[in-house]
């Protein structure tokens, strides 16, 4: 919104309130409208999950089985190196049953079971497109609104514009989680929770499992606290002095970053201590929730940053990228990641939390309806699939109980009410109480923004 170069610029409006809440007050800034959400948990499935085994039942398939797809359908369109030099494009129909569920009759998978008692929760989408066919640029664009790396994340943006209501954890936490019996999957690269040309205050804190859940916040052995306290009191002087001679904003960063990591080494244990949490509350997540690292855990660590405050939780879950073995390998994520993530929306809800809470769950994109590689009577693979694949929100915000979008008869097309990336962007700020059009920085001469100049409200998933 203001220009990065100026400190006096940036120290106004917008960024300054945004900024204060960052580095030591606990406030926040007024959103363009009145906000039905104050924090978002983004449950990212890296790898592109299959909507024809998840949330979009296409039973007429079978019938098609083994054919190969009709060119009327895929109308020249582009495939993956993967596939392209494959001499048919069989069809692969789920080897899984769907059931409707809930009061709406959303029907779904019945690998993902935990799924269905959430069903009249979800706002579910099964219109969701992109540009991107690879993993990189589609996981950098739906995080950044644009598929070439340097841009500020989703949740950057949203800590940037509003800032945080916990001066003793960061605005903006990510995890990662991965099932150790799935193959490796896609890597993550810090750069998906980066700030980009943001001021680096707003970049995602990166949370690990074990006894040292961030990076160099620990003293080092015979570092006493008041030790410590004397010598970033002293370096906070020297910083500043400098901060007034040069105006640079990115050196009143560094003092708030250095007092968030003082406040941390208190903040964080005790925020990862779950000795409290109840023995109904770990049935709940699932029998990985007692296990660091899991996403079981991590999903019951998200519910516990927005109870504290936190704006923007990511967490990353790694394994669905599945080109081959999909049956067995979509069954085994399900198994890790079904359970808790109803879970969250189950625990948030009974807690009062879901009302402020916007949670989201989704991939970068979709899979093929077409079979990548062999195809038998048990085993397929599908590539990755752009033009169509399915997410759901939840929470704050949301319209529960609702369905949008409709794919045609392969789940290769929209035919009804398509949402693109950035209208996803842009809902997910406006639950926020922000106008996507309004939330910018400008950068090298130009206003940015998440949705760059894209960007429609799916008012339909608008309680």
């Amino acid at each position: 919104m203001y220009d990065s170069t100026s400190r006096r610029q940036f120290l106004s409006g917008f960024g300054a309130t945004a900024f204060a809440a960052m580095a030591n007050d606990n406030v926040s800034t007024a959103p363009h409208f009145p906000a039905k959400a104050k924090s978002v948990i983004y449950l990212h499935m890296s790898g592109g999950p299959s909507q024809l085994d998840l949330f979009d039942p296409k039973p007429q398939l079978k019938k098609y089985q083994g054919q190969d797809l009709p060119g009327s359908i895929r109308m020249g369109q582009r495939i993956t190196g993967m596939t392209s030099g494959q001499s048919t494009l069989p069809v692969a129909s789920s080897l899984f049953d769907f059931a409707k569920r809930g009061q709406a009759g959303m029907e779904m998978s019945n690998i993902i079971p935990w799924h269905h008692k959430i069903a009249d929760e979800i706002c579910l989408i099964r219109s969701v497109h992109t540009e991107a066919i690879n993993h990189d640029p589609a996981i950098t664009f739906i995080q950044t609104g644009f598929q070439q790396p340097g841009r500020p994340s989703i949740g950057s943006w949203v800590s940037y514009g509003l800032g945080s209501e916990n001066k003793n954890l960061p605005g903006f936490v990510v995890m990662i989680s991965q099932k150790a019996s799935v193959n490796t999957d896609q890597p993550l690269f810090s750069r998906l929770w980066s700030s980009g040309f943001l001021p680096s205050s707003y970049q995602g804190v990166k949370f690990r499992a074990g006894s040292d859940p961030v990076l160099y916040l620990n003293d080092p052995d015979g570092m006493s606290k008041d030790s410590r306290r004397k010598i970033l009191d002293l370096s906070s002087k020297l910083n500043q002095m400098r901060a007034d001679t040069m105006g640079d904003p990115e050196i009143e960063t560094r003092i708030s970053q250095y007092e968030m990591a003082f406040k941390m080494q208190s903040s964080v244990p005790e925020l990862m201590d779950l000795s409290k949490e109840s023995d109904a509350t770990f049935e709940l997540y699932g029998p990985d929730a007692r296990r660091p690292g899991s996403f079981a855990q991590q999903c019951l660590l998200a519910r516990r940053l927005v109870e504290r405050g936190v704006r923007f939780v990511q967490l990353y879950n790694r394994g669905w990228d599945q080109h081959n073995d999909l049956p067995r390998d979509i069954q085994l994520q399900a198994q890790a990641t079904d359970q808790p993530s109803a879970a969250l929306v189950l625990d948030l809800k009974q807690r009062g939390l879901l009302k402020d809470t916007l949670v989201v769950w989704g991939g970068e994109f979709g899979r093929t309806v077409y079979c990548q590689g062999r195809l038998t009577d048990t085993n397929y693979g599908r590539d990755h699939h752009p033009r169509c694949f399915s997410m759901w929100m939840a929470g704050g915000g949301i319209k529960p109980g609702t369905q949008i979008g409709e794919t045609d008869d392969y789940s290769y097309n929209i035919v009804k009410d398509p949402v693109h990336v950035h209208d996803i962007q842009a809902t997910l700020l406006h639950c926020l109480g922000v106008d996507h059009t309004k939330l910018t920085y400008k950068f090298q001469g130009r206003h940015f923004r998440l949705t760059d100049v894209h960007g429609n409200l799916v008012k339909q998933a608008l309680a």
